[in-house]
């Protein structure tokens, strides 16, 4: 699919000591490949079916050159393609089959262990934005991973997940994979009315899914065990017209900061 508005260089933005640019060849691509396997530790280099549909987007380190993070964007017309995706393989995702709009699917998001800079992921959510715009796309979505493949040590976030941040009815995913979880079985056992643990449930939501929720994202009402990237995941998707106008503010000043 031809994509708009490319820039020729590659960079999508630059910010702070960091840049956010899309790979320009094999070399590129294999470098995100082996910071996957880093970051999922799975032992084995990290590569899928799904690599030559996606553009690969690196975050550097301007001063070194050094890979720092990644990620992979896969633009999708309408719901109509959904099965080209990465996360149709492990989501029942006909609810959302009769989307209108433009889709994104965001995936393979990491952050170098070794590097404990937030302004990482702000430039990673500049470049995302950068993208939605200059393509006109209307829901981002994809798998956001909790590390491990043991989904009770999360009950706190998925407590919360269930009580604040379900798919609407109408988009919901269905279970499709056969190593899934409902939030309701993991859930089994406390207290009718309990409700979740603000501060663990926090503290246990990957920092992506914590800026998709933020800006009005929603989840899948169970999560998958992915035991070949050593991560259990749930579906999320945001409506971009579902951004708060602040929030769209901050995201498109840090996209334009190039």
């Amino acid at each position: 699919m031809a994509l708009a508005e490319m820039p020729v260089s590659g960079v999508l933005l630059e910010k702070g000591g960091y840049r956010a640019r899309l790979a320009q060849g094999a070399d590129d691509v294999m470098a995100a490949r082996l910071l996957r396997a880093r970051c999922f530790a799975t032992g084995a280099l990290d590569q899928d079916q799904f690599d030559a549909g996606c553009l690969h987007v690196l975050i550097e380190c301007r001063s070194s050159g050094a890979l720092v993070g990644c990620f992979r964007l896969m633009l999708l017309e309408s719901g109509a393609e959904l099965s080209q995706s990465y996360s149709f393989q492990y989501y029942e995702l006909s609810r959302l089959a009769s989307f209108p709009g433009r889709m994104l699917e965001l995936g393979r998001f990491c952050i170098d262990p070794g590097v404990q800079d937030a302004d990482v992921l702000r430039l990673a959510w500049g470049a995302v934005t950068s993208m939605v715009d200059r393509q006109g796309v209307a829901l981002l979505f994809g798998c956001s991973s909790f590390a491990g493949t043991t989904p009770e040590s999360y009950v706190e976030a998925f407590a919360l997940l269930q009580h604040r941040h379900l798919a609407p009815p109408r988009q919901r995913p269905g279970i499709k994979a056969a190593e899934a979880r409902s939030f309701s079985d993991l859930l089994r056992g406390r207290a009718e009315g309990q409700k979740p643990d603000l501060k663990q449930a926090q503290a246990q939501l990957p920092p992506l899914l914590r800026s998709y929720l933020a800006m009005g994202g929603w989840v899948s009402d169970h999560v998958v065990i992915d035991a070949a990237l050593n991560t259990c995941h749930v579906f999320t998707g945001l409506e971009v017209t579902d951004i708060p106008a602040t929030r769209k503010r901050l995201l498109r000043g840090v996209a334009e900061q190039h």
